[in-house]
């Protein structure tokens, strides 16, 4: 491990103080061993090395024995120092050996698109935790099933993590597995959690491109991962208020209050996403999904985090075993290092995981099959504009929305009818010329389907000129690099459901309340210019009823009562978040799921501070 000039060097370095020390005393030793001339002590005589007062010397007792004595001990004293330092050059030894093992355990894979940020600056971590079969060994494989049973790989848990190394904080933004977004470099839109199976660079790049967060990292965990922290811990306990069920997952909680669960029982509870609770005599299905996973998903996480920073890093055995269950089923960025681990978990081991934020990006959720461009793509969830503005300028910490210091005239854009409505092209481009956009053209395009969403398509490098085009919308509309029409830096491919602001309030509006059109400046939907059947923008009341709002520009709104929510989704008032309908749009197929939600009844939490 260290070479053998090295140890001499790390010797030579112990000895020199004591190699210049005998001279000097045995200089003085043999002044000492002449007899005094005058009485017991040489009083009135100075020593031979000098004859002023402060160079006066008393002679200690004693003979050549001390001399050996002392002579003995220097030695003894050498032998020590140098044991010493070889000791620690052997125990440095075998922590770097230490090091070098675990280092070795983390698996490292090449990501592309990945954002290098400098030291002491924010960064964005996307950890997902990946459904793939083929890591898993034979005792996993029988319980997950093998590979070729369950191909592919999708990321089941799709999280972000921001840091802010300058105030110690940290945030959670989650983006459901199931939402429909453009995938760069594909001809067809995919669930985000299938951009995965062409590895972790495409999915780091549809975020990116889709969704305007720069990534710095990538962590990947599997299953056998999870259940190994929650085990080496002892397990974790969570309240039920109800028992629950999932045949997916296989989570049967039988028994009401707070449970102990070992790693196989946390991890079916974080994958439940076809839940069924008990409630009133009957088994009960869970409408919410994978929102509703989501949302365990981060009350869970909290235990967790609560639970090894209350069991405290620093027993050796426990934080080695701890190590262990992580590191062989963790897959970084190779510009991620164990050492970086480390450094992140002394720089925010002080964080309160009951005060992160926890958020999922906002979604319309359709309770039918989607077909698109004649697949059936079962059911996924459409991204909403300015709702998932909000929630993403929330998580970056960034005031303002991205794209707001883009001067529209500078951003030459192209309309295409891709819901088939007719003069829709024609309506949208006057609109954002009217904003001052420099329209360049229109033209028509195949619908992809029935309900299809508005999308933003921006040339490379022109990713800003597509985010100020989104500040400007409301509704289903998602945004995406991909091929732009008539030489245009975007091009805007019209869906079903959208609005276009008005120029009034794209520059004039400010306010923030709780109307989805009161406001571009701050990342609210602006008042619109309608171009489908519908000219209202959705809103939740402090009561959890629905309303329908045209924003007069001012700040003010025109109200009108709203639909009831879709029958069995929960409300406000009710079990989970607050789901309001999509006006113009059936409400039995099509609610909007806010960030802004409460836990369901039935859904398990923390066990009370007495349990």
């Amino acid at each position: 491990m260290f070479s053998s000039s090295g140890i001499r060097f790390a010797i030579q370095a112990v000895k020199a103080p004591f190699q210049s020390c005998p001279r000097e005393v045995r200089s003085v030793t043999v002044s000492q061993t002449q007899p005094p001339p005058d009485g017991p002590r040489g009083e009135g005589r100075h020593l031979r090395s000098g004859n002023s007062p402060s160079s006066r010397r008393a002679a200690p007792s004693g003979g050549p024995g001390s001399t050996r004595k002392r002579r003995r001990w220097r030695r003894r004293l050498l032998r020590l120092s140098i044991t010493f330092v070889a000791l620690l050059l052997v125990v440095a030894g075998l922590g770097l050996g230490y090091y070098e093992y675990r280092n070795g355990q983390l698996h490292h894979v090449v990501v592309r698109h990945l954002h290098h940020q400098a030291p002491g600056r924010p960064e964005n971590i996307l950890m997902i935790g990946s459904n793939s079969r083929c890591a898993l060994n034979g005792k996993q494989a029988s319980q997950f099933g093998t590979c070729s049973e369950v191909g592919g790989a999708r990321s089941d848990v799709t999280m972000l993590l921001h840091l802010d190394p300058v105030h110690h904080t940290a945030a959670v933004l989650s983006i459901p597995r199931d939402l429909f977004l453009p995938i760069p470099g594909k001809a067809d839109a995919n669930r985000v959690d299938d951009a995965l199976n062409a590895g972790p660079s495409q999915l780091v790049q549809t975020i990116e491109a889709d969704l305007g967060i720069p990534i710095n990292h990538f962590i990947e965990l599997n299953f056998d991962t999870f259940q190994g922290v929650v085990n080496v811990l002892g397990g974790v306990s969570m309240y039920f208020p109800d028992p629950l069920k999932d045949s997916y997952s296989n989570l049967n909680i039988t028994t009401t209050g707070c449970q102990h669960l070992n790693g196989t029982q946390a991890l079916a509870v974080v994958r439940a996403r076809h839940l069924q609770y008990f409630q009133n005599g009957t088994w009960n299905y869970d409408p919410t999904g994978d929102i509703g996973r989501i949302s365990r998903d981060h009350e869970f996480l909290r235990i967790l985090a609560t639970a090894v920073k209350k069991s405290g890093l620093g027993n050796p055995l426990r934080d080695n075993a701890l190590v262990g269950s992580v590191l062989p089923d963790l897959t970084v960025d190779s510009g991620m290092s164990l050492k970086d681990l480390a450094s992140l978990a002394l720089t925010y081991h002080s964080l309160n995981p009951n005060k992160v934020p926890t958020n999922t990006l906002p979604v319309i959720n359709r309770a039918t099959t989607y077909y698109y461009n004649g697949a059936n793509y079962g059911t996924v969830v459409m991204p909403y504009q300015p709702q998932d503005s909000q929630a993403i300028n929330s998580f970056l910490g960034t005031p303002d929305p991205a794209g707001s210091n883009v001067t529209p005239g500078s951003v030459t854009v192209a309309v295409e009818n891709g819901s088939g409505t007719p003069g829709q092209a024609g309506s949208t481009s006057s609109a954002l010329q009217a904003l001052g956009y420099d329209v360049v053209g229109t033209g028509n395009t195949s619908p992809v389907s029935t309900f299809a969403e508005t999308t933003v398509y921006y040339a490379p490098g022109k990713m800003a000129d597509a985010q100020s085009v989104m500040n400007n919308l409301s509704g289903v509309a998602a945004m995406g690099q991909g091929p732009t029409i008539d030489g245009s830096d975007v091009t805007v491919v019209t869906g079903s459901f959208f609005q276009v602001a008005s120029p009034q309030a794209s520059t004039t509006s400010t306010s923030t309340g709780s109307s989805a059109s009161s406001g571009s400046s701050s990342g609210s939907a602006p008042s619109s210019s309608p171009v489908t059947s519908s000219s209202s923008t959705v809103s939740t009341s402090s009561n959890g009823s629905t309303s329908s709002s045209s924003s007069t520009g001012s700040g003010s709104s025109a109200t009108t009562s709203g639909t009831a929510p879709a029958a069995g989704a929960p409300t406000s008032t009710g079990p989970a978040s607050n789901w309001v309908p999509v006006p113009g749009l059936s409400s039995s197929e099509y609610s909007l799921i806010t960030t802004t939600h409460q836990i369901p009844s039935y859904d398990p939490r923390a066990c009370p501070a007495s349990g």
